[in-house]
């Protein structure tokens, strides 16, 4: 019954509540603890603890109770012994303002409870967007032995004889009907077919990006970025992570040990290969920040000119995950892109990355997957773009743009915040023409707030009426992965707290450059000193003075750093 104090604190022993009396502590844990019909036997294993981020308000996590079980089975047979709690749910579209405005709290309710209850190690399940970044940061700072469990994918859907895939079909669809190529009783068709199963969209968005990153870093098993989410597969792998979330509570394998520099390399690395989404480089930038890694955007660049994309998904080509998972996934893309990476960095699986490439499986005649000699595109896949209109950068998916696009100069149509575009982008009075760059500020961070994915400037509709299917669109606010365009994001300093972006004018001149990697407002620098000094900042937004929007605010960072708070980093990161 003794706490002993010499011995290693594992399973109840650790984090013991504050009595005064660590042997009273471990009591009352027993007392309650076996309220719930728990054995000895049972509470001298290994304690795995289980979070997940499912709700009846996250239909992309609807796979997760079967992930529970499954995962509990692997821990049981391994030897361990279960515990599930909860941590907060977060769904794209159910999100108010936007689930990037909550990323932050997931992280650190994940982190604190991790902290807080005895557990040896603890499987993460999360899936949509932002869920598994936040696991990843609360696993990063918590740092006990830790293993991502992703829901997977959805598969794809159906209509008039077309493959359809959420959400970049989704986005196209609702392109025609805004342009009046589709009617509302088609849309309203469109809308039970764009996702028909359980799971993540099934495009190269940020979910499926966020899963084959996660898995090139090391912190889930192979396969388990692409699987499906309603396949056996995916079955199969929750229970082989609870089998390898006890064998990391046995080695002492934590997070800080995998997610290396070297490691974070290689998940960009990944990121270039896969034309996987902008969102990415915000929420890795966070991860990294909480390790006390900060990474270099020059050298993301330059991989982005080494590395072809070779992934043939949308909204950079034409399939879906569930082909890429078929045709072998990550570790047939690791085994194609070898020479850019570091295969010694160490996974949760119990060896290394080389293991995962070694293990690929070898799909003939596959065409998702291409060599280095075939490539889907070459010049990055994402661009970091700098220039007086972003001098702390910002970034363009090369890989989902137009061509002819890519140098591009035009006149600005700007848009004062969501509120301003909303109001204006549809009017036949709007001053606009296919040749302009529509202009949306007031959307990052601080601005929106939350930085919302609006990115996507919708094709005003008279232009897109007219056939108009992309522009240069410029902002301070995010892109979802799914989504297709030339599209500049990230604008680094946002415009509410004093970048170029706040003092651009309608009529103004701006040039794209992505071959030469520039973002610039061609306006004298006395002009720009002369509205510098003219410029106020926006009135501070409704309720910002109490509760978690105060604390959003007062402390959330810049694209540039991940958009965490900055008391949650290393001292040398703030």
């Amino acid at each position: 019954m003794t706490d002993g104090s010499n011995a290693k604190k594992t399973g109840l022993r650790k984090g013991l509540a504050t009595y005064g009396d660590a042997e009273f502590s471990l009591f009352m844990r027993r007392v309650f603890i076996k309220a719930m019909g728990y054995t000895d036997d049972a509470l001298d294993r290994p304690i795995i603890g289980i979070t997940d981020t499912y709700s009846d308000f996250n239909p992309c996590h609807g796979n997760v109770p079967d992930l529970i079980e499954a995962a509990k089975r692997g821990i049981m047979l391994a030897g361990g012994m279960p515990m599930k709690f909860p941590t907060v749910s977060i769904h794209e579209s159910f999100s108010h303002p936007t689930s990037m405005f909550l990323r932050n709290l997931m992280a650190l309710d994940t982190e604190e409870m991790v902290r807080a209850q005895p557990m040896d190690a603890v499987v993460l399940i999360g899936g949509c967007d932002k869920t598994i970044p936040a696991l990843l940061m609360g696993a990063a700072s918590a740092d006990i032995p830790a293993i991502v469990l992703p829901t997977g994918p959805m598969l794809v859907g159906h209509h008039k004889g077309e493959v359809l895939g959420a959400c970049t079909d989704c986005r196209r669809m609702w392109a025609d009907f805004r342009a009046g190529r589709i009617d509302e009783a088609e849309i309203d068709a469109i809308s039970g077919r764009l996702a028909p199963t359980k799971g993540t969209c099934m495009v190269m968005g940020t979910a499926s990006t966020v899963g084959c990153m996660t898995e090139t870093l090391g912190m889930c098993l192979p396969g388990a970025g692409s699987a499906p989410a309603t396949h056996a597969d995916r079955i199969r792998l929750a229970e082989a992570s609870g089998a390898a979330a006890v064998a990391l509570a046995k080695s002492g394998r934590k997070p800080s040990d995998i997610m290396t520099e070297a490691a974070f390399r290689n998940a960009y690395t990944v990121l270039q290969a896969i034309g996987g989404s902008t969102n990415a480089v915000i929420h890795f930038t966070a991860v990294a920040a909480r390790l006390g890694i900060k990474i270099d955007m020059e050298a993301f660049d330059r991989m982005g000119l080494e590395v072809p994309v070779l992934v043939d998904l949308k909204p950079s080509g034409d399939h879906y995950m569930e082909h890429f998972h078929w045709a072998g996934g990550v570790p047939k893309l690791l085994k194609e892109i070898t020479p850019h990476l570091d295969l010694s960095t160490l996974t949760v699986a119990g060896g290394t990355l080389a293991d995962y490439a070694a293990g690929a499986e070898d799909v003939p005649n596959q065409t998702v997957i291409r060599t280095r000699e075939n490539p889907i595109a070459v010049g990055g896949g994402l661009a970091v773009l700098s220039g007086n209109l972003a001098p702390g950068g910002a970034l363009i998916k090369r890989s989902a743009a137009s061509e002819k696009l890519m140098v591009h100069e035009g006149r600005a149509v700007v848009f004062d915040g969501l509120a301003d575009m909303a109001a204006r982008l549809d009017s036949d009075e709007l001053d606009v023409e296919a040749n302009d760059v529509l202009v949306l500020r007031h959307a990052g961070p601080k601005g929106a707030p939350g930085m919302p994915e609006a990115g996507y400037i919708p094709i005003p509709r008279k232009l897109a009426r007219a056939g108009v299917k992309d522009m240069v669109r410029i902002s301070d606010a995010r892109m979802s992965g799914t989504a297709f365009g030339t599209i500049v994001l990230h604008i680094t300093p946002e415009s509410a707290v004093g970048g170029p972006l706040g003092l651009v004018q309608n009529g103004d001149r701006i040039r794209l450059d992505a071959t030469k990697r520039t973002i610039d407002l061609l306006v004298s620098d006395t002009e720009l000193a002369r509205r510098r000094a003219e410029w106020v900042p926006p009135p501070a937004h409704p309720g910002s003075d109490r509760g978690y929007l105060k604390l959003y605010i007062d402390e959330v960072t810049q694209a540039d750093q991940g958009c965490d708070f900055a008391f949650c980093l290393p001292p040398a990161m703030r």
